[in-house]
């Protein structure tokens, strides 16, 4: 069939789902990320050490990771439309809820496990989050895979992801702005104003999932029956069969299969590296010398590194689709991040240099994952493919725990805070090799992401 014609099939297809899921991705993001810049006035408020805020940040991921497999199997059963929409709807509520951390009390249940109810509130919460949204991202990656061929999916997967880069280019100088100016209204601080104003936007946006979402191809009025037959067919010639070697065909083949298991390790030494500079950064730029209540400047230094990032990837994935090449596209992401961790515990001293070295990272990370998941996506056929992305993805859920927490036990703030980023640099730099290692040719390539 003419390749005119799959294009302009393929942007609209683009068209029409990509702008959705991007600010789906984007509430959720921001959701996730912004106690960084809550916790600017929340851990004096309610008295929260490094060490507390680290782990409360880190604790979302562990409700994510256990829950992450059982949610994707849900949607692949009750459709991508109503689960979205759940998914998203109780995120939201649950974010508002921070603005009452302080005012739950738990009749000594949290003095009993050594925390005061602020704090043992905090965590709950947390986890709380992590479960509801779990699900989300990887059944994102999973319902891509309904509507584009393996040989489109990093473009697309590049597009959908860079609302990570958007979520922290519109919300750090929101986040900021909310805390220097809505402070004090209604007799709320200025992070419960932060929790509240971005967490209902997740309740109307997700609603509009459910509107506007269609399940699949099938489900797609906007398609016409030649155009469905043309999805069908590409997805199905870039299948490999369920018998092809070294590809996973049921449930039992990805959770016993050491490859996957080695692939997600890879995906959590990045996602280590990502979460911990995401959740430290305004404070990071924080203590570049910067009026501690100047939280709108902070938010605006804090969309460079993240701008550029967002921007860079989009090209980086074009060009692994056009070559086929995903392997070493990622290698050279985990390696531009490693780079920049070291250069930001070596140099910690320089405003200038910290900016560079924090867009290096975020860049770096950028590149690898958007590269990364089709190259994973190769190793398993579509009826293995939720839980396959799912399992892979709760390794990256648990990198989302160990950052932050690894920052917040060395302590930012302390003489040695630049030293926690050389060990972060050294894993994201055994992530590339051990990616490269778990992929080699000779192990089982997967199936030709070149053919059109």
């Amino acid at each position: 069939m003419d390749s005119d014609y799959k294009r302009t099939l393929y942007r609209k297809i683009s068209f029409r789902l990509i702008p959705l899921l991007f600010l789906g991705y984007v509430m959720a993001f921001l959701d996730r990320v912004n106690i960084g810049f809550a916790k600017l006035q929340m851990a004096g408020d309610l008295g929260f050490s490094d060490a507390v805020y680290g782990l409360g940040a880190g604790l979302f991921f562990i409700g994510y990771c256990l829950f992450e497999v059982p949610s994707n199997v849900a949607m692949t059963r009750v459709g991508a439309r109503r689960w979205m929409t759940r998914i998203m709807v109780s995120w939201g509520v649950i974010s508002a809820m921070f603005i009452f951390v302080d005012d739950f009390h738990w009749a000594g249940a949290a003095q009993m496990v050594g925390l005061n109810d602020a704090q043992f509130s905090f965590y709950l919460l947390r986890f709380l989050l992590g479960v509801a949204e779990a699900g989300f991202y990887p059944g994102i990656i999973l319902y891509l895979t309904y509507w584009f061929p393996r040989s489109r999916q990093a473009a697309v997967i590049a597009l959908f992801m860079s609302a990570v880069g958007a979520s922290n280019v519109l919300g750090g100088p929101l986040s900021g702005a909310i805390l220097q100016f809505c402070d004090g209204w209604g007799n709320l601080r200025g992070w419960q104003w932060l929790f509240l104003l971005e967490g209902v936007p997740s309740v109307v946006v997700g609603f509009t999932f459910l509107f506007f979402l269609p399940d699949n191809p099938a489900g797609a009025s906007w398609l016409s029956d030649a155009e469905r037959g043309t999805i069908e067919a590409d997805i199905a010639r870039e299948e490999p069969s369920a018998h092809e070697g070294g590809h996973l065909a049921t449930l039992s083949a990805v959770l016993t299969n050491p490859r996957l298991w080695v692939l997600g390790l890879a995906y959590m030494a990045g996602t280590i590296a990502l979460y911990a500079v995401t959740f430290w950064m305004p404070t990071l730029i924080q203590q570049f010398g910067i009026n501690k209540t100047a939280y709108l400047e902070i938010g605006l230094l804090s969309m460079i590194p993240w701008g550029v990032m967002a921007v860079c990837q989009i090209g980086w994935a074009r060009h692994s689709d056009r070559t086929g090449e995903r392997r070493w596209h990622s290698f050279i992401g985990y390696l531009l991040a490693s780079a920049g961790l070291v250069t930001l515990a070596a140099f910690s001293v320089s405003e200038f240099v910290s900016m560079i070295a924090l867009t290096m990272v975020t860049t770096g990370l950028g590149f690898s994952i958007v590269t990364f998941w089709p190259l994973a996506h190769g190793y398993f056929t579509s009826e293995s493919a939720a839980a396959g992305i799912a399992m892979i993805n709760s390794f990256g859920a648990l990198g989302g725990y160990f950052g932050p927490l690894l920052i917040g036990v060395i302590g930012v703030g302390t003489a040695s805070g630049g030293s926690a980023f050389l060990p972060l640099a050294a894993i994201a730099f055994s992530g590339g090799v051990v990616l490269l290692a778990a992929t080699l040719p000779r192990c089982g390539p997967p199936h030709n992401m070149q053919s059109r």
